[in-house]
């Protein structure tokens, strides 16, 4: 993405809550919508004589992720202390790790502009999640205007996945935080649920003229937590920064939030380096050893990833890398084809993606739903397909006919088999293919249509189409296309 001839550059970095029963170093309690502090033990609240023990599963976690995406799993990795102040952090810095991560480098595979483009990942480390300040509506005992804390998301296991500045458009990232989204959720290690705070990203965003190799100087922008807002703090703030520059000014390295009401993002605080931190070892905790037995575990347990699905897939049905990459953008479409390929011959395959593809994500996309929660299940797209490969429909009558069952679904139960059929007698849509009821319905229409008909014979191919689409709506679109195509060159050419 090039503006006013400038380059943007953009790096984000994911908060993704891991799901496991308890908090990373406390036996706390992580499930959503508590009371405030009703979550919060010793141990979160930083009570003297307290220490931290590590939970393991988080661990799993972050090591199914980077196997997943083809990076190292660091043999020994540390957890550092990060020292800042604010109040939602009891203990005056925060549990991380820094220079020893737990995951160093891999890549997470995106869609963009019809080529699918590797992005590269810097790192990705556990910490503990702060708590919250609130300020809203928020009264103190005598009712005065007051601030409160709440610290039951303090202690919340974050696996921080962090990518090199690769990204150059606001859209490019939105692609990558999908894709992240979808293979965290696929791999079971996080719920993906944006508005509970369980995936959040931190947008590093920063322009520089075209052909300029040095960086500009970055701005972050903290804690979005829908892909719409990712998208719209980015290209206001790429805005921001070239109107400020080509203006004589000079961007400052801050923090900034996203106003979504105003649309615009605002100054939070001087973005901090990693000295400002002071970073150290946390001697409550010893270092992290991860063995090769202990990484070989993982493995076994691992589902089948995305892109092996993809490879199967391409290889065995021939389908294209578009058609499986967006087949396998989530775990319960992938399944849903899993399912749906199971009841379908080999040959359908290509039809199948075309219609989960096509009007299945369409109308998933237009009711808000997930393929699990689709009202149509998998035996009713395989009983659709059938009736095409066997004649009895056409693919237009195929579509009303899914559009029909998707709006029947919703408000009721379909039975497992026989909808299609059902639908097909009950308003006469099977397929004419009797040769001479078709011919009949063809004289007629070169009669009708006599100079379409000339326009043909003159070399005017569209007048052909013209003729077929006729033919089509004397039928009510119950003719075989084929037979029609065959029969009508036949009648128009003599042979």
């Amino acid at each position: 993405m090039t503006v006013k001839n400038w380059e943007v550059v953009i790096g984000l970095e994911t908060h993704t809550q891991l799901m496991t029963q308890s908090k990373i170093f406390s036996g706390a309690s992580i499930s959503f919508g508590a009371s405030p502090n009703e979550q919060a033990c010793a141990v979160d609240m930083a009570l003297p004589g307290t220490l931290p023990v590590l939970n393991k599963e988080a661990v799993n976690h972050a090591i199914r992720f980077g196997l997943a995406v083809g990076a190292q799993i660091a043999p020994i990795s540390i957890f550092a202390r990060k020292n800042y102040f604010y109040p939602d952090l009891p203990k005056g810095y925060q549990i991380s790790q820094f220079e020893l991560p737990v995951v160093v480098g891999g890549t997470v595979p995106i869609e963009f502009n019809g080529q699918v483009k590797e992005i590269q990942l810097t790192r990705a480390h556990l910490e503990e999640d702060a708590g919250k300040s609130l300020h809203d509506d928020f009264e103190g005992l005598h009712g005065e205007k007051s601030s409160g804390i709440d610290l039951n998301r303090a202690g919340t296991p974050l696996l921080e996945i962090v990518t090199e500045p690769v990204m150059r458009s606001a859209a490019e990232a939105v692609e990558y935080a999908k894709s992240l989204h979808s293979l965290v959720v696929w791999l079971g290690i996080c719920d993906g649920n944006m508005q509970e705070g369980s995936f959040r990203c931190d947008a590093n965003v920063s322009v520089r003229p075209l052909g300029q190799e040095k960086f500009g100087t970055r701005c972050e922008i903290k804690n979005l937590n829908s892909f719409k807002f990712l998208e719209e703090a980015i290209q206001y703030e790429v805005r921001r920064q070239i109107d400020l520059i080509e203006d004589g000014g000079v961007i400052k390295q801050e923090t900034r939030l996203y106003d979504p009401d105003l649309q615009e993002t605002r100054s939070m605080r001087s973005k901090e380096d990693a000295q400002d931190y002071r970073y150290f070892p946390d001697p409550d905790l010893l270092p992290l050893e991860i063995s090769r037995e202990w990484v070989e575990q993982i493995k076994i347990l691992m589902p089948v990833l995305p892109k092996d699905l993809q490879v199967e897939w391409q290889e065995k049905y021939g389908l294209s890398s578009y058609d499986t990459f967006l087949l396998t953008q989530e775990k319960k479409t992938a399944d849903f084809f899993i399912n749906l390929l199971l009841l379908i011959e080999d040959s359908q395959a290509k039809q199948a993606a075309n219609l989960m593809a096509g009007d299945f994500a369409s109308a998933l996309n237009r009711d808000g739903l997930s393929a699990e929660q689709s009202p149509l299940k998998p035996n009713h797209l395989a009983d659709l397909l059938k009736r095409i490969q066997d004649g009895t429909i056409s693919n237009k009558i195929a579509k009303e006919i899914f559009s029909q069952l998707w709006e029947i679904g919703k408000t009721s139960a379909l039975s497992t088999h026989g909808a299609v059929d059902e639908i097909i007698d009950k308003q006469g849509l099977r397929q004419i293919s009797d040769s001479q009821e078709i011919e009949k319905i063809i004289d007629q229409v070169l009669v009708e249509q006599e100079k379409s008909v000339e326009e043909y014979r003159a070399g005017k191919e569209k007048a052909f189409n013209s003729l077929v689409g006729q033919i089509m709506k004397a039928t009510k679109g119950k003719a075989n296309p084929a037979q029609v195509n065959t029969l009508l060159k036949q009648k128009l050419t003599g042979d």
